[in-house]
């Protein structure tokens, strides 16, 4: 999340929010991604990214190519270095979906295009993304703003810390002992938020820690990759269930949740499925910032070392690209 500053995620999501009021079209009937190609490589199951991806890239005239892991052996068939340089010479833009994240930072230092992190078990940067659409979308201006998020301080809870001090908001994570962020995550999220004036902190009392939240957000307890210990983490994890008991302290509070969700254990049905709750907004937001995001890298390299662009230049940079290829 971090290889984003505050105004480049400001950018992708003023561009996210153009792109959503054309229903994920590009204006006038442009196709940005005309000529352009994604791999999306998905070594772990998908549902929301692999078709917000395949449907996002559709719409703006680009093709993609889905691969699970075991069509090519991510890391065991052969090395993610050769994997990188062989996508390289054939598309445009890699998407990985992959546990290790040391395997995904290998990838993407042998190649040559850019990729895009669509979850390892440290981040999930694209989530956080829609998350923060779908705050500016309900509250608007982030800055000041108070999120918290309940449960595991898991790969959407970094990416949370980190794009969140980034834009200002204040970001506060209520876990059981011993289930904190990562403690450079948080370093480094401090750090961004001296600069924004953003809170980041960490703290054990569940019902505390969301008094006067704009919006209190959860996610499964036992992350992918740590389902076997999901018995184990029910017991830990129990008082840190969103219901409406809870949530007394934060009567106006928006409820998050980026799903799969288990209702009963990490929130209550009635609370993921009442009138607060904006999941499925979230999981409509993954298929504009992706598309966001995918453009802005790509257009990016014909704007470096100029002013900032906006994001109709990037789009426009990428549509003259096209068609100076067509």
């Amino acid at each position: 999340m971090a290889d984003l500053d505050g105004p480049q995620i400001e950018l992708v999501l003023e561009h996210a929010t153009e792109l959503k009021a054309g229903g994920g079209a590009a204006p006038l009937g442009r196709l940005p991604l005309a000529g352009h190609s994604v791999a999306l490589l998905f070594d772990k199951p998908s549902l929301r990214t692999r078709v917000s991806f395949e449907v996002g890239v559709a719409k703006l005239g680009g093709i993609t190519t889905t691969l699970s892991g075991g069509d090519i052996g991510l890391g065991s068939r052969e090395p993610v270095e050769d994997i990188a340089r062989t996508l390289s010479r054939y598309v445009d833009v890699v998407v990985v979906r992959m546990l290790s994240h040391e395997s995904l930072t290998a990838l993407a230092a042998a190649s040559d295009v850019p990729v895009i992190n669509a979850l390892t078990s440290f981040e999930h940067p694209c989530q956080a993304l829609a998350d923060l659409l779908t705050l500016r979308e309900r509250l608007g201006p982030l800055a000041g703003r108070q999120l918290v998020f309940v449960g595991d301080g898991n790969n959407v809870c970094h990416s949370l810390l980190l794009g969140g001090a980034a834009l200002g908001l204040h970001v506060r994570a209520a876990v059981p002992p011993g289930y904190e962020p990562d403690a450079a995550v948080l370093d480094e999220a401090a750090a961004l938020g001296r600069a924004s004036g953003a809170h980041v902190e960490v703290v054990h009392d569940p019902r505390a820690a969301v008094h006067g939240a704009d919006a209190v957000y959860t996610d499964v307890w036992a992350s992918m990759g740590a389902e076997q210990e999901a018995g184990r983490r029910r017991h830990t994890f129990a008082g840190f269930r969103i219901t409406d008991e809870l949530l007394a302290d934060a009567p106006t509070a928006l409820v998050m949740h980026c799903l799969p969700a288990h209702r009963g254990q990490e929130i209550d049905a009635d609370v993921l499925d009442g009138p607060r709750s904006v999941a499925f907004d979230q999981a409509e937001n993954r298929l504009y910032v992706q598309q966001a995001v995918v453009l802005y890298l790509l257009a990016s390299a014909n704007t470096a070392r100029r002013p900032m662009p906006s994001a109709g230049q990037l789009e426009l940079a990428l549509v003259r690209a096209a068609a100076a290829n067509s």
